[in-house]
């Protein structure tokens, strides 16, 4: 019909869902927590009331995407650094200097009727890749590379730490944190009634027999409550734990903003991470978590520090919880030390869980002095070599308690 197209509309003839996961995306670099349900509310605003002007696009993203009034003002920045192509702005101190934009990581808006738009005034499109011209341009310095797919991150879940670099350890880190949904439970104080519970619920039963001549005609039951168990983990970051320190780290991580974990790493001395690793932005946990432990890549005292952890405040933690250990079991203490550790962890910890990064090479058995005398008091030794093995024992977390 004529007339049809003279209302310019953004983003017409351009995949809504690509565009939406690849602001969130930027939104989720810069610590604005974007998840699916975000993504997926913005996709149905787009497809509901397609934006004519980046006023209504700007307010269709922002009642979308944004849940906190603290999360505003990280909004506004990404937002200003896209549409408004200025370079982009540091969000805390310790930021590292944005790389240089490239002009191909961005498309113009057809339908606007201005089909000459200048480079670098487009729509960011992460999912597409970049324009290769000549041989001499070939540089991809300062591109954003699209994010790795759930194929690929599933390829690179298999190899071995030492084999993954910064950016994919902290990809598989985040993979690893939207794996941990469900979380090991007990049984709380609290009751709920529960048509199926043991239990009779006294009071709502004689307050329902009042009705009935005090004739408890109807019996209401209850169950208890479940709670989350607490979940306290242990790495080792001596030396002989270089190339896994960083990947634990990520678990951690993942364990301390899914739920109230505590965390500790520990070489010769024991030090709690729980506090960093709760940042919202990852890169500024791991950093801090990195400054924070400064004896690192050194001598291992694992027994100590268990003893340590037991004696300080934060012992009670450990009472009733699951305890995870991560450590080839290389220690400086003597067995014996060790052995009257673990039976003190043991009597206080309702499971306890090791990951060794050795566990999965064939032939391997725990004839070390300090994994030996370990041993009997475990539930499970898993192998944590790979980010596959740390999602596998994350499951058998869930399932032992």
């Amino acid at each position: 019909m004529p007339g049809a197209d003279a209302v310019p509309v953004l983003l017409r003839g351009i995949d809504r869902a690509a565009f939406a996961v690849a602001f969130a995306a930027r939104l989720r670099r810069a610590g604005l927590p974007t998840g699916i349900t975000e993504t997926g509310d913005l996709v149905s605003a787009l497809e509901a009331s397609p934006p004519t002007s980046r006023t209504a696009l700007y307010w269709t993203a922002r009642i979308a995407l944004v849940r906190r009034h603290a999360d505003l003002a990280i909004f506004e920045r990404v937002f200003a650094t896209v549409f408004d192509d200025s370079p982009p702005l540091p969000l805390s101190r310790s930021a590292v200097p944005p790389k240089p934009r490239d002009d191909s990581v961005h498309v113009a808006v057809p339908g606007t009727g201005d089909e000459s738009t200048a480079p670098g005034q487009g729509l960011p499109w992460a999912t597409l890749p970049s324009v290769v011209g000549a041989e001499d341009d070939a540089d991809d310095t300062g591109v954003d590379l699209p994010e790795l797919r759930p194929s690929a991150l599933a390829a690179l879940a298999g190899q071995p730490f030492e084999d993954l670099d910064e950016a994919q350890t902290a990809a598989l880190g985040e993979a690893l944190r939207e794996a941990l949904t469900h979380w090991p439970r007990r049984r709380g104080r609290r009751h709920r009634p529960d048509p199926t519970g043991r239990r009779v619920a006294l009071r709502p039963t004689v307050a329902r027999a009042r009705r009935t001549g005090w004739e408890a005609i109807t019996v209401i039951r209850e169950r208890p409550v479940p709670r989350p168990r607490r979940v306290v983990m242990l790495c080792d970051v001596s030396e002989s734990m270089r190339a896994q320190a960083a990947a634990y780290l990520q678990l951690m991580r993942a364990f301390t903003t899914v739920a109230d974990a505590e965390v500790f790493a520990f070489a010769t001395r024991l030090t709690r991470l729980t506090v960093p690793l709760r940042h919202t932005s990852p890169r500024e946990a791991i950093d801090q978590a990195g400054a924070a432990v400064d004896d690192r890549f050194g001598g291992t005292r694992i027994a100590a520090n268990i003893t340590a952890l037991l004696d300080s405040h934060h012992g009670n933690s450990v009472r009733g919880g699951v305890v995870i250990i991560a450590s080839d079991g290389w220690d400086s203490d003597p067995p014996d030390r060790m052995a009257a550790a673990m039976a003190r962890l043991r009597r206080r910890a309702y499971r306890i869980l090791w990951l060794n990064p050795r566990a999965g090479a064939s032939g391997f058995a725990p004839k070390v002095g300090a994994m030996a005398a370990a041993l009997p008091f475990c539930d499970a030794l898993l192998p944590a070599a790979t980010f596959a093995d740390l999602t596998a024992a994350a499951t058998h977390l869930r399932e032992s308690a």
